[in-house]
């Protein structure tokens, strides 16, 4: 087909297109008198238009339609794995995969399908999803937002009607089935209470009364609490993490904002991001990633405003230590009154054998919980328990706030729907707009806890885990320890958008995952309480290479988006520039002096061909484990300095040249060149075809975090679990497009057989980018361009 053809040819079916958006368009009044909406189960339809990469463009008349087409996209990428996510949410893992066998881990924390089914189960038997999709909003789900899951579940099963499921991973299974809106509705419930009850399933589904003739327990191994809580509420090793950064005008080419949303998510299972566009003409228009099973979008950007969100330090969740009545283990004293704990008994179907029944015991502060992880033991004994507060155990306000986001006209947009919805559970907002302004904001629900409640109503233990871990254990036998309400919060107990720390209109706003102290280092954000994170003490390698980034970034100025796509990739290794001087004065020994002479020449990156990097990171990571990180280094942290402290390899530390020597003896055992590049042992498989993967971990301080698993045998790191994911490079220039760059790093579908399912993630590897198809022209013109009319009927 010649050009002129083709052209020709695009033009008929943008004209076409655009005919069928405004005969779509409904009136503003018709939408806020419901005169759109459709009866249940009826007559819902999307246009979806298909671009490079698989990019589904889906165009509405009105929400329960929108719902409908993203549910239809995402059961087309990812049928498998939303399946497993409602497997999980009905509590059927057992009675489908084994009592026994191990979660994907993207909803909860559970150890096994068991304690995954009976916590989920009992969510179910208690409707504590329906009743907070019943609360007004913004206590509960807009109108808007509740026709989105209902047409999303309609998508989602007239997918699963008309097409054959073709991923081996579940293709012809049994536990492949249409949802219910209740199902939809508390998989994003389970993405709200991951930082909270998710953590505690084990705890929580275990949690039994002693019993009166109970033989003497064993005494338990000694932990110390404060640095039990501090790991496991710690998120430098987390499965989420993220970088964003927001430039002001002032430091912009144009004096428009640029934003840089690098998100650290799981590379499979229920946490994977999908990009799409979403438009309802007239009413919406945002384009970006969403969590599967979500019908918002979690990151992305308009026309006008980006946005991208970092896993924050804020203890999602307290706890209220009970004084037990002596006569009776499951009642507890408050102010000199006795109060029973509620008994839930429930029961799951089990594969191979018969239902199993539970009993879970609640409490006017939530369930009795036995033990945070194995590094928090919590026993419920004849005189104490503990029960657990999760404040997004009621927020199903996620959504709206997302939608806010999607609707916002800049960033003064952006916080009005956090303060009017207040509903992100464990996420900093980083944003920036067309007009030049940039924010940073830690708006998350949190407990109330102050750090005046901390100091009057902490329990012996929580004197202890507040300091060290923000987790505070409140003395719940006190109603003067309840925590209270502040007059902007939407519900009692959570902090209001007052006391969130934030930062409007600074030349960068960054974050790393530390707390929000640093969001600038020359304008450093203090005066918020314990639990929101800390103040004054050391960052993370990444956060500190970051910030020295990103601010050399700011003072260079006249910064575009290709500045942003070159820190993106620039793949630096802070942990080397700070600690290879001195190894290499140190590097002395006939044994070594290849190794020494492979680091003399890296380049101190993280690219596919740096060679040395594979060396450099399998020696920090033994280092690390095996030297006391107050011995790592000669020049200590000091708060007045923070970004450069602390520096200056001790070589004298023990451990660190077994550290090295280790190193080499592993590569050469593995028969990997001290010098090889990165890319011939650090790679994922796909199709059989092996991908190289640039990026490094956590602990060498990398921007393009990757954290891939290491097997010798295979050949060096054989794939990666969490890492760069849905990333996207924005900014303006006075066009009536924006100007925008992406990448999903591991493409979008999980299926093998779709064209889609390494397609990105060679980009990935080839460190190029997606040029964000967001206007008409730009969609109408794609050379692949594929349109289809998704119907209910």
């Amino acid at each position: 087909m010649s050009l002129r053809t083709r052209t020709r040819a695009l033009a008929v079916t943008g004209i076409a297109l655009l005919t069928a958006a405004g005969t779509l368009a409904p009136t503003a009044a018709a939408d806020r008198r419901g005169a759109e909406q459709h009866p249940s189960g009826g007559g819902l339809s999307a246009v979806i238009r298909y671009t490079e990469y698989g990019i589904p463009h889906i165009l509405a008349k009105d929400y329960a339609d929108l719902g409908f087409g993203n549910g239809w996209a995402q059961a087309n990428d990812q049928a498998c794995v939303l399946a497993d996510g409602f497997a999980t949410v009905r509590a059927e893992r057992s009675r489908y995969f084994g009592a026994d066998g191990k979660p994907d881990g993207s909803l909860s924390s559970a150890s096994t399908n068991l304690a995954s089914d009976l916590y989920f189960q009992g969510v179910r038997d208690s409707g504590t999803v329906a009743k907070l999709v019943a609360r007004p909003a913004p206590a509960g789900p807009s109108r808007q937002v509740k026709d989105l899951m209902r047409g999303w579940a309609a998508g989602y099963n007239a997918w699963l009607r008309k097409n054959r499921v073709t991923d081996p991973t579940c293709k012809g299974a049994d536990w492949v089935r249409p949802v219910s809106v209740e199902d939809v509705h508390t998989l994003n419930y389970a993405f709200s209470v991951l930082g909270g009850q998710g953590r505690g399933v084990d705890g929580i589904t275990a949690a039994q009364p002693p019993a009166a003739t109970a033989a003497p327990r064993a005494a338990a191994k000694s932990v110390d609490p404060g640095e039990a809580a501090r790991e496991f509420f710690d998120t430098s090793d987390a499965a989420m993490g993220s970088n964003a950064v927001a430039f002001s005008g002032r430091s912009t080419a144009d004096r428009r904002g640029l934003l840089l949303g690098n998100p650290h998510y799981p590379w499979s299972g229920g946490r994977r991001f999908w990009q799409s566009q979403q438009t309802v003409p007239g009413e919406l228009n945002v384009m970006g990633g969403s969590l599967l099973g979500s019908a918002t979008m979690s990151i992305g950007h308009t026309s006008r405003i980006a946005w991208s969100h970092t896993v924050a330090t804020g203890t999602t969740m307290n706890l209220h230590q009970l004084t037990l009545a002596p006569d009776d283990p499951t009642a507890y004293v408050v102010d000199g009154r006795r109060e029973r704990m509620t008994k839930r008994t429930v029961t799951v179907p089990v594969k191979g054998g018969g239902p199993v029944t539970r009993t879970q015991w609640w409490t006017r502060y939530g369930p009795v919980v036995t033990g945070l992880g194995a590094q928090l033991p919590l026993p419920w004994t004849a005189t104490t328990a503990y029960a657990l507060n999760d404040p997004n155990a009621t927020n199903l306000r996620a959504a709206d706030t997302a939608l806010g986001f999607s609707r916002a006209r800049d960033v003064a947009g952006i916080q009005d729907s956090l303060r009017r919805t207040q509903g992100l559970p464990w996420v900093n907002t980083v944003a920036a707009d067309s007009s030049g302004g940039s924010l940073f904001t830690q708006s998350q629900v949190l407990p109330r806890i102050t750090d005046d409640l901390a100091r009057r109503c902490s329990t012996a233990l929580g004197k202890v885990t507040y300091p060290s871990a923000g987790l505070a254990v409140l003395d719940g036998s006190r109603g003067d320890c309840a925590l209270g309400r502040d007059k902007d919060a939407v519900e009692p107990g959570i902090f209001g958008p007052s006391r969130m720390p934030t930062l409007r209109d600074a030349p960068y706003a960054e974050n790393s995952n530390d707390s929000a102290w640093l969001a600038n280092a020359d304008r450093p954000i203090t005066g918020y309480e314990r639990v929101f994170g800390t103040v004054g003490t050391q960052r993370s390698m990444r956060t500190r290479g970051a910030v020295e980034d990103v601010a050399a970034m700011a003072e260079k100025g006249r910064l575009t988006v290709a500045d942003l796509q070159k820190q993106q990739f620039a793949n630096r290794v802070p942990a080397a520039d700070r600690a290879l001087p001195e190894l290499l004065k140190a590097c002395t020994g006939a044994e070594l002096a290849d190794a020494c002479a492979v680091l003399k020449k890296w380049d101190r990156k993280m690219d596919t061909g740096s060679r040395g990097a594979l060396l450099f990171d399998r020696f920090w990571r033994k280092l690390v484990v095996a030297v006391p990180a107050a011995q790592l280094w000669k020049v200590p942290f000091d708060p007045a300095d923070p970004v450069r402290t602390p520096h200056t390899l001790n070589t004298a530390a023990p451990g660190l040249t077994s550290a090295l020597t280790g190193a080499v003896a592993e590569l050469k055992a593995a028969g990997i060149a001290l010098d090889a590049p990165l890319g011939e042992n650090q790679f994922v498989v796909r199709g059989g075809k092996r991908i190289p993967v640039h990026g490094g971990t956590e602990s060498l301080g990398v921007w393009n975090k990757v954290e891939p698993v290491w097997n010798a045998a295979a050949g060096g790191y054989s794939e990666v679990t969490t890492g760069s994911s849905y990333i996207q490079a924005v900014g303006w220039d006075g066009g009536r497009c924006p100007v925008a760059k992406t990448l999903l790093t591991y493409s979008q579908s999980s299926n093998p057989s779709s064209p889609y399912y390494s397609d990105q993630t060679e980009l990935y590897s080839g460190e190029k980018w997606v040029n964000s198809r967001f206007c008409e022209r730009d969609i109408l013109t794609s050379p692949k361009l594929k349109v289809v009319w998704a119907r209910e009927r």
